[in-house]
């Protein structure tokens, strides 16, 4: 499709534009709109914003026709200001130096492009201080083959978690804190901060690593007389360098620590240098590979029999020399003898053996790489050894100590090994922890940094294969050098020079540290003010420009602790385990995001699958065990200890996360899951709503009856609060928003967990009529009705005050549930109170198959029952055999499983005949007038319940003697029979002696006009003091 476009020059571009009109940028922002493919530019302060369009990006003219030109076609002297402004700064760090520059008035916009921004500082972080230190030693131990297969695998991890990380990154702007934004906003505020804090760990601990690696490169290779610990024998070598680590390390980190607080700018203008280092030393080595097929440098071995020795302490590979026709033993002899005489006593294996020569590094052609294919893995103290050299065994008593044999230090397996190397591929997020600083994020963070893990990869397979093929077994295996005079083996390698892959890994990993010091206080400080870990808001705070002083102490702090363990080997598995965590967060955070199919997951990079991020997470996890099982299992209890502290204190975000709406889905499966019908009884618990009164203030009259709720249920299944307000809807919005927020703030207090819902209702009648039949969800309804006792019943001048109680108790009846009313609930005790004795009684009339016994056992699952006493009491008359019924009932709490004292008592049948004899003739009389009526099945019904609900309005409260602080309530509403069950707490501990009677009468109610009779179950507790 034709479109109209103007040729105009980019500098002066800017200056048209201010001077156009306002209408005139109008039309052209429609012009553009509707032009080309359609798709509307986005009008984002990160990503090709209008107003940083109007800024000179570009020195000189150029008469480009599109601005995507601009970005395949720069100009060289555009290129070069890029280069002069690199840095490999975390986003922001350039904002806070702003105001300590005077030179720079206003900060730049940000206009950095895929490889500057992107691909160039994941390319400096991935590689560093294990490709210099650690590559050809693994090679060495590992073989080229499994060598091959540790570093594909870590790659592949790498690479996966890249992608998924693309799709999270592209989702949107990711502002700093990088991979802690994706996840606390994918995952929430718990995996976030809890992986956040761990990323953050990992970066700190990588800071210790690169700096002890600055230290080995520095005293092992440039100068070892630097060293303050000397070692006077050789086995004292290895806990003097240990000590050198840590003074060492101590005084670089404090000066590290000093240098970022006086400001990272500085650190700034070296970002350049440090990158020129590492691909300078990239470089230098693959040129070395070249030179050693046709001219290989001399770095001669000095072997004795199959046994590696170090050069350090002697000149001349041999026993003895012949000069002027004379024979004299050199500076080995005298290693291995008592005296340089030649009938001088000598070690055994010394004797056996013939000292030879061969090249340490035979070259590219030479087929050396067969002989390294395998691995070599040996103990820790074991003589470096060449395989297919001929050997005499000697005497196993001789003392290998003093003697110049290369050692290996540490014992070598495949697990440890991956466990070291894997440090060398973090640093992927590098782009996506300065996507602001970026000029089109979504584009530049997927290619630039699969773009530098594909390389950093190929570098790293590749050395090894070019490692196994150009260098002798022995040398790949001597970690520190010993054998070609002190020399970094990878330096021997490299052409023109050996230094300049010393003096550029000594650069790259100082630099690295201090990009370390720099990036990790700025992630603490990014988790610090997003405020969901309480007790690290301090680090939030720093400097007047926003610099995270305080986090930088931390950081220092924790950095010290890596020095203090000075070892590179152990501490790189430690980092390795955060890493991983970190990387296996990200993959679950894309699968979880991707399986959902929320609406606002719609990422720019578009190569992604859910399959792809469950095998980079799987890969993740595999690879933490491989490493080390048990530093993966205590990275896993810091994660989940943050993340469950994170949970109880920290505060609550609302970010759209995944794991909510893996919540919902998983909620709805449950419910369609459900059954929606009564349960099995086995499944039987409470399932409380709750109503409360509100006063004029919307505020609750009664705070115990959620004391009461959270005591009875102990956070378990399900607990509705509901209120009624009465009027209109439209009228009592606010009210209804400030009623719920009271109910919600008291069930906080209260540690109530439960749903709250506020109706509002022309009357309160039908307000409690809905909230009973509309509570809940599918089969997670509740099945018992918690409310107070109406305190103004029996007031004359108000006959109609009980009415609403009543009508209750009807609606719940209806709905077969049971029904609990609590009496004097203020008086009730509290979460925090404790009875450390006391009774809870349990009148206990007639078989229900121990429901009754239930209630008051859940009671005592709450640490304020906890410690009460359960005793059963039956009634029985006169003609009943007591020790039977008792026996009988020890014998059903025993197949309940319930510990709990039985009591008979027997009473005169008149004490309990006469008001059911009453109440049973006139439901008779009743029922006769109906069936003389002829009314129909739902007429008999209303009538059968209204009589019933007139007499039990008018019941009372029989006394029981004085052995009770209160009766039992009489309530009628079924033909021919009334039942009571009743539960008397008696709390003993109370100093005023006042009894606490909590009453639970079991009314089998309800009657159906129909030709079985059957009968409907309607539960009511009465609880009052």
């Amino acid at each position: 499709m034709p479109t109209s476009f103007t040729v105009v020059p980019v500098e002066a571009q800017g200056e048209e534009r201010d001077g156009q009109p306002q209408e005139e940028e109008q039309e052209e922002d429609e012009r553009d709109r509707s032009s080309g493919d359609g798709v509307a530019r986005e009008s984002s302060p990160f990503i090709n914003s209008a107003e940083m369009e109007r800024g000179n990006v570009y020195e000189g003219k150029n008469m480009a026709l599109f601005e995507e030109e601009m970005d395949s076609n720069p100009m060289v002297s555009s290129l070069l200001n890029k280069l002069a402004n690199y840095t490999n700064l975390t986003q922001g760090v350039v904002e806070h130096e702003a105001d300590e520059d005077s030179k720079r008035k206003e900060v730049k916009v940000p206009r950095m492009g895929t490889c500057i921004g992107v691909y160039l500082p994941c390319l400096q972080n991935i590689l560093g201080v294990i490709l210099f230190l650690r590559l050809t030693w693994i090679v060495g131990t590992a073989g080229v083959l499994e060598s091959f297969i540790i570093v594909f695998m870590c790659c592949a991890c790498t690479m996966l978690t890249a992608i998924s990380m693309s799709a999270i990154a592209t989702n949107g702007v990711v502002p700093a804190g990088g991979s802690y934004y994706m996840i606390s906003r994918s995952l929430g505020p718990e995996f976030g901060g809890a992986v956040g804090l761990c990323f953050y760990l990992g970066t700190t601990f990588a800071g210790a690593m690169y700096i002890l690696g600055t230290i080995e490169i520095l005293l092992t290779y440039i100068t070892p007389s630097a060293a303050i610990f000397k070692a006077e024998e050789v086995s004292e070598e290895t806990e003097a360098m240990l000590n050198n680590m840590r003074v060492y390390g101590t005084c670089i980190i404090i000066l590290m620590a000093v240098v970022v607080f006086v400001g990272v700018k500085y650190v700034n203008k070296l970002a350049l240098v440090f990158l020129a280092c590492v691909i300078l030393s990239i470089i230098a080595i693959y040129a070395g590979v070249i030179k050693t097929a046709f001219d290989p440098p001399d770095f001669p071995i000095c072997l004795l029999g199959n046994r590696t020795l170090s050069k350090r302490s002697f000149d001349v590979c041999a026993k003895f020399t012949e000069s002027n026709n004379e024979t004299k033993t050199t500076a080995l002899w005298s290693l291995f003898c008592d005296s340089p005489l030649l009938n001088a006593t000598c070690d055994d294996y010394f004797n056996l053996n013939n000292v030879t020569e061969i090249q340490g590094i035979p070259g590219i052609m030479s087929g050396v790489l067969s002989d390294n294919l395998w691995s070599a893995y040996s103990e820790k103290g074991s003589i470096v050894e060449k395989k297919d050299q001929p050997s005499v065994a000697g005497s196993e008593e001789t003392k290998m100590s003093g003697l110049p044999y290369i050692f290996t230090d540490i014992m070598t397996y495949f697990t440890m090994l991956v466990g070291i190397y894997f440090p060398s591929v973090t640093g992927i997020m590098a782009g996506s922890n300065r996507s602001g600083d970026l000029k089109d994020a979504q584009k530049s963070i997927p290619t630039g940094t699969i773009l530098a893990i594909a390389t950093t990869s190929f570098i790293y397979l590749s050395c090894i294969v070019l490692f196994g093929a150009c260098i002798e077994g022995v040398i790949l295996r001597d970690k520190f050098g010993e054998a070609v005079n002190g020399n970094l083996v990878v330096g021997t390698l490299a052409w023109p020079s050996p230094w300049v892959i010393v003096i550029g890994s000594f650069f790259s990993t100082c630099g690295a540290g201090l990009q370390s010091l720099t990036g990790a206080p700025r992630l603490l400080q990014a988790i610090a003010r997003d405020g969901i870990v309480p007790f690290i808001q301090v680090f939030g705070h720093g400097k007047a420009n926003g610099e995270p002083t305080w986090a930088l102490l931390l950081t220092a702090g924790i950095c010290e602790i890596g020095i203090l363990i000075a070892s590179l080997d152990s501490v790189a598995p430690i980092l390795s385990m955060f890493f991983l965590m970190c990387y296996m967060f990200v993959n679950l955070a894309c699968a979880v995001q991707t399986l959902l199919r929320t609406p606002n997951w719609r990422p720019r990079f578009k190569y992604y699958h859910w399959t792809l991020s469950f095998l980079g997470m799987s890969l993740c996890l595999a690879l933490m065990f491989i490493c080390s099982w048990y530093y993966a299992l205590i990275a896993m209890l810091i994660t989940g200890c943050i993340y469950k502290y994170i949970e109880y204190r920290g505060a609550e975000k609302e970010w759209g996360d995944g794991i909510r709406g893996l919540s919902l889905n998983a909620a709805r499966y449950a419910l369609l899951r459900v059954e929606d019908g009564p349960p099995h009884t086995k499944n039987w618990r409470p399932q409380l709503l709750v109503l409360l009164n509100l006063d004029s203030e919307q505020l609750v009259k009664h705070p115990r009856l959620l004391s009461f709720t959270s005591q009875l249920k102990a956070g378990k299944g399900l607990t509705i609060v509901g209120s009624v307000l009465q009027g209109i809807y439209l009228d009592k919005c606010t009210e209804t928003q400030k009623a719920e927020e009271n109910v919600k703030a008291l069930m906080g207090v209260e540690k109530t967990k439960g749903f709250c819902q506020i109706v509002v209702s022309p009357s309160f009648r039908d307000g409690i009529s809905y909230l009973i039949q509309s509570a809940g969800l599918g089969g997670m309804k509740h099945n018992t009705v918690l409310m107070a006792w109406p305190q103004s019943w029996k007031q004359t001048e108000n006959r109609f005050s009980w009415k609403n109680f009543v009508d209750t108790v009807r609606e719940t009846t209806a709905a077969q549930q049971a029904l609990l009313v609590a009496k004097n609930i203020d008086l009730f005790p509290t979460n925090q109170e404790r009875f450390t004795e006391g009774s809870i009684d349990v009148w206990w009339i007639v078989h229900d198959g121990g429901m009754l016994m239930l209630l008051p056992f859940l009671l005592r699952q709450h640490k304020v029952w906890r410690k009460c006493k359960m005793r059963i009491f039956t009634v029985a008359q006169m003609d009943d055999n007591s020790i039977q019924m008792k026996k009988d009932l020890q014998m059903f709490l025993y197949h309940l499983r319930l510990n709990a004292e039985v009591e008979v008592v027997e009473m005169f049948e008149n004490d309990i005949s006469a008001f059911t004899y009453e109440k049973t003739l006139m439901m008779e009389q009743r029922s006769q007038m109906l069936k003389q009526m002829q009314l129909s099945k739902n007429e008999r019904e209303r009538e059968v319940w209204g009589v019933g609900l007139f007499h039990w309005a008018g019941c009372c409260v029989l006394g029981w003697g004085n052995s009770f602080s209160a009766g039992f309530f009489c309530i009628f509403l079924q033909q021919a029979k009334v039942i009571v069950h009743l539960i008397a707490l008696n709390s003993l501990c109370q100093p005023r002696g006042v009894g606490l009677c909590y009453f639970l009468s079991w009314l089998y109610g309800g009657s159906r006009a129909c030709e079985e009779q059957a009968v409907l179950t309607q539960d009511i507790y009465v609880v009052f003091l």
